[in-house]
């Protein structure tokens, strides 16, 4: 049920004959268009009754409204999420295996499940840097994206791997299915990445966007699609799907890239063929260098096994 913050003021002289919107938006502090969406949702009483925001107000009239409370986008909200798997665990940091269909944390629009509220729910505690949302959060996964990443326990361990991301020492591998056959077969793409003109939910090769560098090599070819293992020098949103697209070459099952429907359906993919397989980096208090990975989950490795397959 959603909370709502009810408020009742009366009308003073120097408000008379104003507009409800213009009395409401003086009286509560609100801006005009919340004030017209307030009155349109039904939510605004003058003496009792409904109003329309271009009515006049008296006064000493009593303007009633019910201010719904949006809840808090960035709240992390404990609870266990089926699917996530813990690969390592000591005092600094915690390495978990990320399924597909889940949020590395918190954001607007999202209210699915999140990694943070997970750890949350299961009594870890981890690093109060970063913002409330993203706290010990040094890496993201896309939640369409499944594999191994780092959260940090520890505000020591926050520091250094925040800085080992930026140095770009930690070895972050992935691998994509994608379609048809990159040439050459192993390569670098060097192309800047920005927020794609025309929809913000996706990204794009842009002249004036951030630095991104992906280093691909083929493991498979096949008919369809070719099997790749992937090194990332940098971690832009989306880096490998928008790289991948602007060779032509879109991961499998990847509709917002421009992959093809009618092979997702036959590979019976619902989301882009990519995998994080493997992190390696430093540990921050011991300084050996440690490496974990992770397998791929049913739904890729069906989805591979008939590219295989497929004549």
């Amino acid at each position: 049920m959603t909370q709502s913050d009810h408020r009742a003021l009366s009308v003073p002289e120097g408000l008379a004959g104003e507009r409800v919107d213009a009395a409401m938006s003086r009286l509560f502090g609100l801006s005009r268009t919340r004030a017209a969406d307030l009155i349109g949702r039904g939510l605004v009483q003058v003496d009792g009754a409904g109003a329309a925001k271009s009515d006049r107000v008296l006064a000493g009239a009593v303007l009633e409204v019910e201010i719904p409370v949006e809840a808090d986008a960035s709240e992390v909200v404990p609870e266990i999420v089926e699917g996530i798997k813990i690969i390592h665990d000591d005092d600094s940091i915690v390495v978990i295996d990320k399924p597909v269909g889940v949020a590395v944390h918190p954001s607007p629009g999202w209210t699915g499940p999140t990694v943070v509220g997970h750890l949350a729910g299961a009594g870890f505690q981890i690093a109060t840097s970063g913002a409330s949302e993203r706290q010990g959060i040094v890496q993201r996964l896309d939640v369409g994206t499944s594999g191994v990443m780092v959260v940090c326990k520890s505000e020591h361990a926050y520091s250094v791997l925040k800085d080992a991301f930026r140095q770009r020492t930690i070895d972050k591998v992935y691998h994509a299915l994608v379609q048809g056959h990159p040439d050459p077969l192993e390569g670098t793409v060097d192309a800047p990445i920005g927020r794609h003109p025309k929809a913000d939910y996706k990204f794009a090769v842009m002249a004036d966007g951030r630095p991104s560098v992906t280093h691909y090599s083929t493991l498979e070819a096949h008919r369809f699609a070719s099997l790749l293992e992937v090194h990332l020098e940098t971690g832009r949103t989306h880096q490998i799907r928008v790289h991948m697209s602007a060779l032509r070459h879109p991961c499998v099952g990847d509709l917002t890239y421009g992959a093809d429907p009618t092979l997702a359906a036959r590979f019976k993919l619902e989301r882009q063929w990519l995998h994080a397989v493997r992190l390696g980096f430093e540990h921050p208090d011991t300084g050996e260098h440690v490496e974990y990975s992770s397998t791929y989950p049913d739904d890729l490795a069906d989805a591979l096994e008939a590219v295989r397959a497929a004549h």
